[in-house]
């Protein structure tokens, strides 16, 4: 075997926020006066950085349905082997070195001796071992379990006609004593590492989340720690505080003291908080874009997020391939982007975005195909009208589910008004909820079109498409292609032909959209916000989340 310290194959990029951003802010200067809600200047010595959210926290198991929040408070809150550090590359977290073998399909980590959980109790290989396997069980099983499945017999034991299914002890993972883990990979997959970044691989104590039942999770007093911060109170659907943990490993690296976050759902009142300095970070939706287009505070930047509409293809009228192509065409996305959006957000005519992957000879992934269904309005009066024909029918009405923030909303107005307008007989009826009741509907598939998306933790396009696989846990929409089913397949585990791999996955793409339109692609989402200039080292994940354990308040 041989040692490695560190391997990089980073998939993922990660930006500081001096880097990512349209803008630098070493130049910009404080709103106003600089001073706080209080009226008092920002205090270097307290450390302490103020954000909101546009919703409640959906949930802090590591093995549940995980969103962009969810996401960002658990990377603060916990740690798993390895992380991103400022500088984009993935640095050593809980494991402090490890080896691979010749292969490459054998790990060993090597874990840190003063890793500790918030309550004394030192981070184990088993820690590890109990979490993974916790993932897969049929009691606890996690949406995100496919991410393990490069791992020896995980795809087994999620298989109910498998003789190993439900048996997660026959998952290729040891812990050869407390500090040293063993995994083996079914086959060597050049981003093992990157995916380790991944929430459903982080540690869990078994011990206390025995002892807690059901409350697990819930409230901080029924979480233990091991990150850089821990969650100190909780007022749901109203916010919540993070402290720095003193029992962090790097703890010496942390200088926040404390992170208050409060839940404003509009996006003019997060302003309001932001230019009275109550908080130090704001979103911004379109109509604040213009607004504050030339603010000295402003910054953009695109991320590997893309939103989609679901079709539910149970419902009888979307069961029509006709009826869903004319649905994704019937509406003019490059406007909504630049004229709803106005925040960098590009329109998407695909799924993978542009620079997510790139084949050996060096052809990005979207050289093949470029865009599909760009035909305009009047293919897609066609493709409506003959949909309507094969359903002997004249008027078709269908509620659209989508997010209860005003950005959001107002896209899935503009797509209701666009619909109606240029495919007769249609009528949309919009159904807002918040971010947590609305995947639980769409878990349910109880809607008939929803305003979806995703965000790709890794740079490599199975990513996306893996999430429609028939028998996988996010085909919300009932979508079955055995083709693509064959071909996403084959790409989890085959890394022999890099060319061919590509070329498949290329195909499933243009099956799933093209040729099937299970899904009506939207935009590639960008964002535009406000940062306080004395605001620095916040870390800014492509897949739209961020880590905190850099940030620091500069008194200069």
């Amino acid at each position: 075997m041989k040692k490695i310290a560190f391997v990089l194959f980073s998939l993922l990029i990660v930006f500081s926020l001096t880097g990512c951003y349209g803008k630098s802010t070493n130049s910009s200067k404080p709103v106003g006066t600089g001073e706080n809600e209080k009226g008092q200047s920002a205090n270097p010595e307290t450390q302490t950085l103020n954000l909101f959210a546009a919703n409640e926290i959906p949930t802090l198991k590591t093995n549940g349905i995980i969103d962009g929040l969810s996401a960002t408070i658990m990377m603060n809150i916990m740690e798993g082997l390895y992380r991103y550090d400022p500088n984009q590359k993935l640095t050593p977290g809980i494991a402090k070195d490890h080896e691979v073998s010749d292969d490459g399909k054998t790990y060993t980590f090597h874990l840190r001796e003063d890793a500790k959980w918030s309550n004394g109790t030192p981070v184990t290989a088993h820690d590890f071992v109990f979490a993974w396997k916790r993932a897969l069980h049929p009691d606890t099983l996690s949406p995100h379990a496919y991410e393990l499945d490069n791992i020896v017999n995980a795809i087994e034991i999620q298989d109910k006609n498998n003789n190993l299914y439900g048996k997660v002890d026959a998952l290729g993972v040891k812990a050869l004593d407390d500090a040293t883990l063993e995994v083996k990979l079914k086959e060597a997959i050049p981003y093992f590492l990157d995916k380790l970044t991944n929430i459903v691989f982080y540690p869990q104590n078994e011990e206390f989340i025995k002892s807690q039942g059901d409350k697990y999770a819930l409230e901080p007093d029924s979480l233990i720690y091991n990150g850089p911060f821990l969650l100190d109170s909780w007022k749901h659907e109203e916010g919540w505080v993070l402290k720095k943990n003193p029992s962090y490993w790097d703890a010496n690296k942390v200088k926040l003291q404390t992170i208050n976050y409060k839940v404003v759902k509009d996006v003019s009142a997060g302003v309001n908080l932001y230019d009275s300095n109550a908080v130090d970070f704001t979103n911004l939706s379109s109509e604040f874009v213009d607004l504050y287009r030339d603010h000295q505070d402003l910054q953009t930047t695109m991320k590997r997020e893309i939103y989609f509409i679901r079709f539910n293809t149970q419902n009888k009228y979307l069961s029509n391939p006709n009826i869903r192509k004319a649905i994704d065409m019937g509406w003019d996305k490059k406007e909504a982007a630049e004229k709803i959006l106005k925040n960098g957000s590009l329109p998407a005519y695909f799924l993978i975005p542009e620079g997510q992957a790139v084949s050996p000879d060096g052809k990005d992934f979207r050289n093949k195909y470029g865009s599909f269904h760009t035909e305009g309005i009047e293919k897609a009066k066609e493709y409506w009208l003959k949909g309507l024909k094969e359903l002997g029918t004249d008027k078709i009405e269908l509620e659209f589910l989508s997010y209860d923030d005003g950005q959001r909303k107002a896209v899935a107005e503009y797509i209701k008004n666009q619909l109606e307008k240029n495919l007769p007989g249609l009528t949309v009826k919009i159904n807002q909820q918040p971010n947590k009741q609305k995947l639980a509907l769409e878990a349910k598939q109880e809607y008939d079109m929803t305003h979806s998306g995703w965000r790709s933790d890794l740079a490599d396009p199975i990513d996306f498409l893996s999430i429609h696989l028939s028998d996988g846990p996010y085909n919300w929409q009932s979508y079955k292609n055995n083709e693509f089913d064959k071909l996403i397949k084959k790409a989890q585990v085959d890394f022999s032909d890099l060319a061919g791999r590509i070329a498949d996955l290329q195909e499933a793409e243009r099956i799933l959209i093209d040729q099937d339109t299970a899904i009506s692609p939207m935009y590639q989402a960008g964002e535009a916000y406000l940062v306080k200039p004395y605001v620095k080292g916040i870390v800014a994940h492509q897949n739209s989340t961020y880590s905190y354990k850099w940030t620091f308040i500069d008194g200069k």
